[in-house]
């Protein structure tokens, strides 16, 4: 156990003493095992090797331990959005939330988007906005949106101050995934220890508070709030929750029950490596009894404008040509979209993504956008084994055969790449320069 400490900042070790108490040896002795690996699917589909996924994740839909040698994130699969990569613990905040059909969700801090994902798939929500203020990992949060296939998402770049001055009281459920000192994550990134100081937890305490105090203007009352942390220390959990209901007793905790975790009734989950198959989080469970007096009232419903009659002509010929039932509802310049019906006021705010980004008009012409490829079903694919698929990924021309024209989607093993066009015997790619693979 020496040794393992040693490893660690010594301030790290004297605040973790106390909260473990007898089982300190245990917890340390959990830094000499590997880090766990989680994987969710898109649906109930396994397209993996089964030598590759362990058992079940239960507080998680269609998630399972993947072995820790497996290679499921260089795979196609991976590509078409057949599965998210996320460490198992990092799953429990968005089961926590558990949002229903119809709800308004926002995810406030939100990249890589692992827990975005997670609260879209499968939940037919009204509307997800993920939010992301860093540009850089917007950009990556945005392009998993989109490579899962999540057509209801909004994706901002804000800081969450901004957003609560515009959108007061608007949304049913909201996940604050803050940032942290990491503490829950030294044992699968050692390197995050170099960046820990004793002054870091207290840093990061009144960063979440200001952050919290957004989100409690945002969501409505009889809404309820997830707060996590991958950290271990009592100031950014317990300690942050604790001045949080301090200054608004409009909120309460409520319990949390999942499957294969412990109950918390008082509604504060604690997760230690030593204990449970994962690595180290905390989550938080509140709802809001009330608003406050000074609070504004809830802002109404974004209009948008409706595509235009030769847009709506060059999509239904596209439509009809490649066997597409998605119709777009809102037009921006020459791109179409179809975007939820409850979106919030965007003026003013940096937006990467609203709603499904369908295609853009080029005269009388409509090049489709690859999201439509991975968001919606059409009639004209194409399956394509390893090697063709090995080798669209890399931006390749295709042969194919002379008496196919125009525009298709290839997929593998069930699940769509993306665009190409055929025409001479020859399948042009259309999978984005951005993406492809060496």
């Amino acid at each position: 156990m020496t040794q393992t400490i040693d490893a660690l900042p010594q301030g790290f070790v004297d605040q973790l003493l106390p909260l473990l108490g007898k089982e300190a040896a245990a917890f340390f002795d959990s830094y000499r095992q590997p880090a766990l690996r989680g994987i969710r699917f898109r649906d109930a589909r396994r397209p993996l090797d089964g030598a590759d996924i362990g058992e079940p994740i239960p507080y998680a839909k269609n998630a399972y331990y993947l072995m820790a040698d497996s290679l499921a994130g260089s795979l196609p699969l991976h590509d078409a959005g057949a599965y998210y990569i996320q460490e198992p613990s990092a799953m429990v905040p968005a089961a926590v939330l558990a949002p229903e059909p119809g709800d308004r969700v926002l995810d406030l801090c939100a990249a890589p988007g692992g827990k975005s994902t997670q609260l879209a798939l499968g939940n037919d929500l009204a509307l997800l906005v993920a939010n992301e203020p860093i540009p850089s990992r917007a950009k990556i949060l945005s392009g998993n949106i989109e490579r899962m296939g999540i057509p209801n998402a909004v994706v901002t770049c804000a800081y969450p101050d901004q957003l609560s001055q515009r959108w007061p009281r608007f949304f049913d459920k909201i996940l604050v995934d803050a940032p942290c000192s990491g503490e829950g994550m030294f044992r699968r990134h050692p390197e995050s220890r170099a960046e820990w100081t004793p002054d870091t937890p207290k840093r990061c305490h009144e960063r979440q508070l200001e952050i919290l105090r957004a989100a409690a203007r945002m969501l409505r009352p009889g809404g309820r709030l997830v707060y996590s942390t991958c950290t271990f220390n009592a100031v950014e959990n317990e300690g942050t929750i604790t001045a949080f209901l301090r200054e608004h007793p409009h909120f309460h905790l409520l319990p949390i029950v999942l499957a294969g975790l412990p109950k918390a009734p008082e509604g504060m989950l604690r997760l230690w490596p030593h204990r449970f198959p994962g690595e180290g989080h905390f989550c938080a469970l509140l709802e809001k009894t009330d608003s406050l007096p000074d609070e504004e009232a809830s802002p109404a419903c974004m209009v948008v404008n409706a595509p235009d009659k030769n847009a709506a002509a060059a999509f239904q010929a596209f439509a009809q040509e490649i066997g597409c039932d998605c119709l777009p509802n809102a037009q921006n310049g020459d791109r179409l979209s179809w975007v939820p019906n409850c979106l919030p006021p965007l003026n003013g705010i940096k937006v990467l993504r609203s709603g499904l980004h369908m295609g853009e008009l080029r005269g009388k012409l409509l090049i489709p956008d690859h999201a439509l490829a991975l968001a919606c079903p059409m009639k004209k694919t194409f399956p394509l084994d390893a090697a063709q698929t090995a080798a669209y990924l890399h931006g390749d021309t295709l042969p194919w055969p002379e008496q196919e024209r125009g525009y298709c989607v290839l997929s593998y093993q069930g699940y769509a790449l993306g665009f190409g066009k055929a025409s001479d015997g020859q399948l042009k790619n259309h999978y984005p320069k951005g993406l492809r693979r060496p």
